[in-house]
């Protein structure tokens, strides 16, 4: 099953409302932000996957924040207690989310079994709207829904 029929099935067995969205294929933040005339940027749940060497063991994790901020590198080693990580490269990406492209990665790291860790700056949307899986199609859904359905770790990674 791919991302966005996971996504979508778990949203309709929790009983949660989402909008779902068609548009052109877009890859960074600026761009999603372009083609969502209805939302802003800071709307935008951006989700990036890490490695990092925790505990001598390499592991995948998933960061969440809003679409206008940045990862602070410092506040994510201190979080992680490591002492580097990197971004997955896109092989990566598309291998421990079962085929998706970097730019369609949903904020659900759950479905892939991946840990979600989510800047609590996201939580100042009442509503949030992301990549659902697929570089063209977008999910929109209440903040609080998302982080009863995904149950994040909070954390303050974003500058």
């Amino acid at each position: 099953m791919n991302a966005l029929k996971k996504i979508k099935s778990l949203l309709k067995e929790k009983n949660i409302q989402y909008k779902q969205f068609h548009h052109k294929p877009v890859c960074t933040s600026r761009e999603a932000d372009e083609v969502r005339p209805d939302y802003t940027m800071q709307q935008g749940a951006k989700a990036i996957i890490i490695k990092a060497r925790i505990n001598s063991q390499k592991r995948y994790l998933m960061l969440v924040l809003p679409g206008d901020r940045r990862i602070d590198s410092k506040k994510v080693k201190n979080i992680l207690k490591c002492k580097e990580f990197s971004f997955a490269s896109e092989d990566e990406v598309i291998e421990v989310t079962s085929g998706v492209i970097p730019g369609g990665v949903p904020p659900f790291g759950n479905i892939f079994d991946i840990p979600v860790y989510v800047d609590p700056l996201l939580s100042e949307n009442e509503e949030i709207i992301f990549n659902a899986g697929d570089r063209s199609v977008s999910i929109a859904m209440k903040y609080r829904d998302y982080e009863k359905v995904v149950n994040p770790i909070i954390s303050d990674f974003a500058e």
